[in-house]
């Protein structure tokens, strides 16, 4: 089995099309063709559906594609260690970063990475955990600093290093605080702004809900980044939100206050999360070590 074939159907299975796959990599459409026909040969099975809109995968194909592709990544990876190790070279970092912790945590271990590895270099990605996870897993980053994720994800390894739990929050003066029998039921009658339902914090939030039999909150602004950039307008309404403890404690939390409720708070833990089994190059495990000497400082002042 060459590997050039298989290249040629993760090619074809990311495209969707013979043309496009041959295009990105640089080959004739025969050739590929040919790469296809030569694996499904030697396969002895179908691996795609010829449409009039282009190539889908059969199920038998998408088996062998994950199987493939997972493949493919960790050979990529005993390359790249085995390049470190020949040239010993100072390396590419891909990390990725939840937009709150851009500053307090990964800012300050990446001034003193690139102080005493001056020459490495990094790539950055800043998002919210479902994107995050989902480029870890595609291969496309080495970390990510995030909330981890509470249900068991066989694929990542994970590294805690600090707690920061989620609370639902309102303006000062909201007419929620002046309840004296506040309860968590009174929380429907709110209007809300979110993340999407993408993410995991969101999916927290509607999860206790239903736990309560209450229905979904009433979400009037639903965002695809950070609710710590849209504190402005939580100031500025009556709209409740969730954020977490560090936050509230920065000067962007000036103004804010948490919902007194038990149920209003979530448990949460901040983290560095890599892939299973993955290579981890030197310059990694030492930004990975500044990471967690850096966050047990910040977290020495929290509460």
């Amino acid at each position: 089995m060459r590997l050039e074939d298989l290249d040629y159907f993760l090619a074809v299975a990311g495209a969707g099309h013979v043309g496009r796959a041959a295009e990105s990599m640089g080959v004739t459409q025969p050739a590929l063709t040919k790469g296809i026909q030569r694996l499904e040969s030697e396969l002895q099975m179908s691996l795609f559906e010829r449409t009039a809109k282009g190539m889908v995968l059969t199920a038998a194909g998408e088996a062998f594609h994950e199987r493939v592709r997972i493949a493919r990544l960790g050979l990529d990876e005993a390359v790249k260690e085995a390049n470190d190790l020949r040239l010993g070279k100072a390396g590419l970092i891909r990390a990725g970063i939840s937009p709150t912790y851009a500053e307090p945590i990964f800012g300050h271990a990446c001034a003193e990475l690139l102080e005493q590895r001056p020459a490495a270099r990094m790539q950055v990605m800043v998002g919210l955990n479902d994107k995050l996870f989902a480029a870890l897993q595609q291969g496309d980053l080495d970390l990510c600093i995030s909330a981890l994720s509470q249900s068991e994800r066989p694929e990542f390894h994970q590294h805690p290093l600090f707690a920061d739990n989620l609370h639902v929050i309102a303006r000062e003066g909201h007419p929620l605080f002046n309840s004296m029998s506040l309860q968590f039921r009174d929380l429907t009658t709110q209007s809300w702004i979110l993340p999407n339902s993408a993410v995991m914090a969101r999916r927290a939030v509607d999860a206790r809900f239903a736990e309560q039999g209450l229905p979904a909150p009433n979400v009037v602004i639903e965002s695809d980044s950070s609710i710590a950039s849209l504190l402005s307008v939580v100031k500025a309404t009556d709209l409740l939100s969730i954020i977490g403890a560090s936050t509230l404690r920065q000067q962007s939390g000036a103004g804010l206050k948490v919902v007194p409720l038990h149920l209003a708070m979530w448990p949460r833990v901040i983290g560095i999360t890599t892939r299973r089994n993955a290579y981890l190059s030197p310059l990694v495990m030492r930004f990975i070590e500044l990471l967690r000497g850096y966050a047990t400082v910040g977290n020495q002042s929290g509460p």
